[in-house]
C-alpha cells in the first residue's frame, strides 16, 4: 500500500518517507526501468511537489528509462554541451553526463571537479528548468555530495523587516565560469534574467525565496552596497542548516528536484577518483502528465 500521502485511496506498492524536516524524501517500492501507471506516477507527482526532492534509490535504468520518466513531468530541456562518450551517436539529446573522467584529458562530460556554490538550474535563462534529474553511475568514495535547501522554508524564515526590503522587486541571475568564485562579471557565461525574489509556485501555490549565492548577481533598483547587503542576509537564510538535506550518493540512486522550489550545491571530491552521473531536466509544464495535480 501507498503510505503518508493520505490522499491517495487507492492501493499502491510504493512508499515515501521523508528525507528531513524542511525537503526531501526517499521513495522506494517503483522500477523506473519499467512504464509507470497512472496512479503510481500521481502519487510520485504529489510526493514531489509536497517534498521538492524525491531520491529513488537501487534503481537500474538505461538512457531510455531515465529519459521516459522525466518526459512524464513535462517537455524535456536539451543537452546545451557536447556529449564525447564512444556511444555517443546514440545519446538522447535530453542526456547529458555530470562527469570528472577525462578521455585525452578532455572531459566526457560537463561540470567536472569540485566544489559548486548553491544555485538553481538555470536560474539565468528567461524561462528557468522546472526538474532536474541527476542518475548516479560512478560515485567516488567521500564527497561529491548534493545539498538540497528548501526555498519554501527560506520564504517563511524571513524577518518583517527583510521581507519588507524585497517584496515587490526582483532579482538579476546570471552563469559565472566559476562554480565557488563570481568575483568576475566579465566571465559570465550567459546572459541575464530577472526574476522575482519572492516567487509563487505555479503548482503548489508556495512561496519560495528565489535567489543563489552562485548566480544571484543583484537586486533591480537597489544600488551596489545595498543589493550586495539584501542579499547576504537572503543567502545566509537559504542555506541555514535547518533548511538543508544532504544526499549522500550512492550508485543507482535517481534523484528528482524541483528548481522552483530548492537551490542545491555540490560538495568537494578527490579529483583522482571517478564520478559519473547522468542528467536530464524539464524546461516547461508544456507536454506534463495530465494527472500531476497541485498540492497546497
Amino acid at each position: 500500500m501507498f503510505r503518508y500521502l493520505t490522499e491517495w485511496d487507492a492501493p499502491m506498492p510504493i512508499a515515501v518517507k521523508p528525507l528531513s524536516p524542511a525537503i526531501g524524501a526517499a521513495v522506494t517500492g517503483v522500477d523506473l526501468s519499467q512504464p509507470l501507471d497512472d496512479a503510481v506516477f500521481a502519487a510520485i507527482m504529489a510526493a514531489w511537489l509536497r517534498h521538492s526532492v524525491l531520491v529513488f534509490p537501487g534503481q537500474d535504468i538505461a538512457d531510455e528509462d531515465q529519459v521516459r520518466f522525466s518526459a512524464r513531468f513535462g517537455r524535456l530541456g536539451r543537452r546545451k554541451r557536447k556529449v564525447a562518450r564512444p556511444e555517443a551517436g546514440d545519446v538522447h539529446p535530453a542526456v547529458m553526463l555530470i562527469s570528472n573522467i577525462r578521455r585525452d584529458g578532455v572531459p566526457i562530460g560537463s561540470l567536472p571537479d569540485g566544489e559548486m556554490m548553491f544555485h538553481s538550474d538555470g536560474a539565468y535563462t528567461d524561462v528557468p528548468y522546472i526538474a532536474t534529474f541527476l542518475y548516479a553511475i560512478e560515485i567516488p568514495s567521500v564527497g561529491g555530495d548534493t545539498l538540497f535547501a528548501s526555498l519554501y522554508a527560506a520564504a517563511e524564515a524571513l524577518p518583517p523587516d527583510l521581507r519588507a526590503r524585497i517584496e515587490g522587486r526582483r532579482a538579476v541571475h546570471t552563469y559565472y565560469a566559476g562554480t565557488t568564485d563570481k568575483a568576475n562579471p566579465a566571465a559570465s557565461l550567459s546572459g541575464e534574467a530577472a526574476k522575482p525574489i519572492l516567487r509563487v509556485h505555479e503548482q503548489s501555490g508556495r512561496e519560495a525565496l528565489f535567489v543563489s549565492r552562485l548566480m544571484t548577481d543583484r537586486i533591480e533598483g537597489m544600488d551596489a552596497d545595498e543589493s550586495a547587503e539584501v542579499l547576504e542576509a537572503l543567502f545566509a537564510i537559504a542555506e541555514r542548516e535547518e533548511h538543508i538535506y544532504r544526499h549522500r550518493w550512492t550508485p543507482g540512486d535517481l534523484v528528482v528536484w524541483d528548481n522552483r522550489a530548492c537551490n542545491h550545491a555540490r560538495t568537494d571530491f578527490p579529483g583522482g577518483e571517478r564520478r559519473l552521473l547522468r542528467r536530464t531536466t524539464v524546461e516547461s509544464l508544456e507536454g506534463a502528465d495530465p494527472l500531476q495535480g497541485v498540492v497546497a
